[in-house]
């Protein structure tokens, strides 16, 4: 791998010899640093403007079968060496545990380059006349698409992040990477003086990429508009659509169930599931991490472990989980890396807008309000709105509406996943359709 942060290389490798020196068996060396800056307008001010500049050493210590992670701002090597013998005094005092331990080179040494496209080189030419004009547009746009707006805010953000990782088992890797952010809010008052509110963004690797055409403002307060009158109707058994933003909300919670923590302190309801169907056949989730420009694509994960594509679920049956090297040990499973990439699904051939046309009866989730979920037994209870769909139209916006079940008999009831992946997230999932939801509101 091409390494530009020579300095932080050279600084990497020093610290590496010096923790040998000290006694510890192995150390993982990651430094970083980033620059954030954001804007915003509200209600036709400029509301708030901010920039940090971060930079951070963080040496993870393996010594005597003992693991601690330790992290500092101050990296002058004279605070240096007196940093790394207290990081492994202190390692010192915890109790053994023998499955800490870096990762066998094994994981590491397939690892190829290739550009990811995850860093705009055109950041460091944005000036902060740019970045304050996006963010007053922003509101500005809001503010105008409604008489009916009483509040909105415009944000524009951008970050740049460079990280260097080397560890003493003949890791080094290196991460450039840029994003771009654009958001707004609105708040408009009804009639009746009831006050709804609704929201839009977008985030984007490159600035070229971000929607500049005011979509986003018209967008945010077109969903407040759409939510007057909304209200609890009948419970009852609909069938679901829920939207590609928010479809997170179901998968989520499943591929969380699926990490190696969970699995060993059996909190998770797909224990021993491996090969097993736990979904509807057109479920399919693939990791993929070498989308280019995508939001979660990456050479290597956390641990230094090259990244690989595989499956997750494939037509409804379990194909991996996420295992680190860590949890790989203690459950004797080969590690497939702790978390996930870029997720995308076996999408579909209809739009959002298709699917609510082809729907007789039910209900359209546009949004979460809190609930919660049990991984150990995959029961949950969320709190929706959205909008009641009879002959495919929106015939009342909904709110307070409680949905509650079980992951295994929901994923099974999947019968629709639309052609709409959401792309401006590391989890590209689409609207996805159930059918019979228990729902519960009057």
């Amino acid at each position: 791998m091409r390494i530009t942060l020579l300095d932080e290389l050279d600084l990497a490798h020093w610290v590496t010899v010096n923790a040998k020196r000290e006694g510890v068996k192995d150390v993982a060396v990651d430094i970083s640093k980033s620059r954030e800056v954001s804007v915003s307008f509200r209600d036709g001010k400029m509301d708030e403007l901010k920039e940090s500049t971060r930079k951070s050493m963080t040496l993870g210590i393996y010594v005597d079968n003992k693991y601690s992670s330790h992290t500092t701002n101050d990296m002058r090597r004279d605070s240096v060496i007196e940093f790394i013998k207290k990081a492994v005094a202190m390692t010192k005092y915890l109790g053994e545990d023998k499955y800490r331990q870096l990762p066998d080179p094994k994981y590491f040494q397939d690892m190829e380059y290739q550009d990811l496209q995850i860093r705009d080189v055109s950041y460091e030419t944005i000036q902060s006349n740019q970045r304050v004009e996006l963010a007053r547009t922003l509101e500005e746009g809001g503010r105008q698409r409604s008489d009916k707006v009483i509040s909105c805010t415009g944000e524009y953000g951008d970050n740049f992040t460079e990280s260097l990782k080397v560890t003493t088992n003949g890791f080094v890797g290196e991460k450039i990477s840029t994003s771009f952010y654009a958001y707004c809010d609105a708040s408009i008052k009804d009639d009746q003086g009831n006050i709804v509110e609704g929201s839009d963004n977008t985030n984007m690797r490159h600035f070229e990429d971000l929607d500049n055409s005011g979509k986003i403002s018209h967008t945010a307060v077109d969903r407040a508009l759409r939510k007057i009158g909304q209200k609890k109707i009948a419970s009852g058994v609909y069938d679901m659509i829920v939207i590609n933003r928010r479809a997170s909300r179901i998968l989520g919670t499943v591929l969380r169930s699926l990490s190696g923590r969970s699995l060993q302190q059996k909190n998770s309801f797909l224990i021993d599931m491996l090969d097993n169907k736990i979904a509807s056949d057109i479920l399919t989730i693939v990791d993929d991490p070498f989308i280019p420009r995508g939001i979660g694509s990456r050479l290597y994960d956390r641990e230094g472990m090259a990244a690989h594509k595989r499956s997750i679920i494939e037509n409804g049956v379990l194909k991996s989980y996420l295992i680190d090297s860590y949890y790989g040990r203690k459950l004797g499973m080969e590690p497939t890396g702790g978390g996930t990439s870029n997720l995308i699904l076996n999408y579909g051939e209809k739009s959002l807008d298709e699917m609510v046309a082809e729907m007789k009866r039910g209900i359209l989730v546009t949004g979460f309000l809190g609930g919660s979920s049990n991984e150990t037994t995959g029961d949950f209870s969320y709190g929706v709105n959205g909008f009641l769909i009879e002959d495919g139209k929106a015939i009342q916006p909904i709110n307070e509406m409680n949905i509650s079940g079980n992951f295994k008999d929901l994923l099974n009831r999947l019968t629709e996943i639309g052609n709409d992946p959401h792309l401006i997230s590391s989890q590209r999932f689409a609207s996805l359709k159930f059918e019979d939801v228990q729902f519960s509101g009057l």
